[in-house]
């Protein structure tokens, strides 16, 4: 996944906040695993299944099954082609410009992760936190699940916060938990709110669905927490976390900022993959094409950031009378050029592993 990519997933980065206490405790007990006991297997089909739904590797698999096979469903409706009109359409400059927006996206990325983390009382230096979050954003990528690149920076963040005398593990999930639901959060109202004045072509569609996924979410949430003390016990300590990371109205509005930046580097990305393909769109459609199409990549069924953006591009462009395959063209480039915005992450990550390494030594 990309940086626009890992801030999708409002429930992958909660999920991102409890592996990473888990790993923090494991890491902290040097805990080993335990060998199921033979009445695992005899425990009733209903408790199998509802393990087995909260099973973190289950979603993982069914996530990249969703995926793949989205991918699998664009290639039969518009062959292999537009995809390898993506890959040929890659030049020196878009890969310029598109690693000079990922570096303003990732430093403003890094600056929001800092200034919430502060908050929680578990310090960053914003050097540091940009470093980390290039090699999050590597990790979340070439691994299945979008957030173990986040689990990791909460981790190593929080240990070393802890022998500075900060707040630990748990704080510093949380400051990740938090900055990646913001940056999804900005970029779910900014999306809505251009494509219901630029987006006339998508609304019938795209307003229907979030609204009907919105109340659905609202729904199930209130009946969870209705239902049960744990759920609203739950409820009650993270939004206190919530208010204590963003309960300044300076450091709110900073942290909105850094995820204005980072989606509109986003954007940025998308028009020059779209331009570079041959599309020939004019800005306020182009924004509207952009903003559908990073809304779909938000979506957290894909395989490595492939699968619903391309699916939705080649949706969107036709819809606009650019033809389907141009919009998977489009998305094909952009996931080339998020992708080549992320190496950097991979001399992070090798510089990290040496200090490691030096330190243990």
């Amino acid at each position: 996944m990309t940086l626009h990519a890992a801030e999708a997933g409002t429930a992958g980065a909660a999920g991102t906040a409890g592996a990473a206490r888990r790993a923090g405790a494991a890491r902290r007990a040097g805990a080993a695993v335990k060998p199921r006991s033979a009445e695992s297997t005899t425990l009733p089909a209903a408790v199998r299944l509802r393990r087995l739904v909260a099973s973190h590797r289950a979603r993982v698999v069914v996530r990249t099954l969703v995926g793949a096979a989205v991918l699998v469903a664009i290639v039969a409706r518009v062959g292999a082609g537009p995809f390898l009109h993506g890959l040929l359409s890659l030049d020196a400059s878009a890969v310029a410009a598109s690693l000079a927006l990922f570096a303003v996206a990732t430093a403003a990325a890094a600056w929001r992760w800092t200034l919430i983390a502060r908050r929680l009382g578990a310090s960053l230096r914003w050097r540091t936190a940009v470093g980390m979050y290039y090699r999050s954003q590597l990790v979340n990528t070439v691994l299945p699940g979008g957030v173990i690149g986040d689990v990791q920076r909460a981790v190593d963040h929080g240990r070393a916060s802890a022998q500075a005398g900060g707040a630990g593990v748990g704080a510093a999930a949380r400051a990740v938990a938090i900055e990646r639901i913001l940056g999804q959060s900005v970029q779910v109202v900014l999306s809505l709110a251009v494509l219901a004045v630029v987006g006339d072509e998508y609304e019938g569609v795209l307003l229907p669905t979030v609204g009907i996924a919105l109340t659905a979410v609202a729904v199930g949430g209130v009946a969870v927490t209705i239902g049960s003390r744990r759920v609203r016990s739950l409820l009650r300590r993270e939004a206190g976390e919530l208010r204590a990371g963003l309960g300044s109205l300076r450091v709110g509005a900073q942290a909105v900022v850094a995820s204005i930046v980072v989606f509109g580097c986003h954007l940025a990305i998308f028009a020059i993959a779209a331009t570079a393909v041959g599309a020939s769109v004019p800005p306020d459609r182009l924004l509207a094409l952009a903003m559908v199409v990073l809304l779909a990549a938000s979506l957290p069924f894909n395989v490595g950031g492939w699968g619903p953006r391309e699916g939705a591009a080649g949706w969107a462009f036709a819809v606009a009378g650019l033809g389907a395959a141009t919009g998977v063209s489009a998305a094909t480039l952009y996931g080339i050029l998020a992708f080549v915005g992320i190496l950097p992450g991979a001399i992070a990550a090798v510089s990290s592993a040496i200090v490691r390494r030096r330190l243990r030594s």
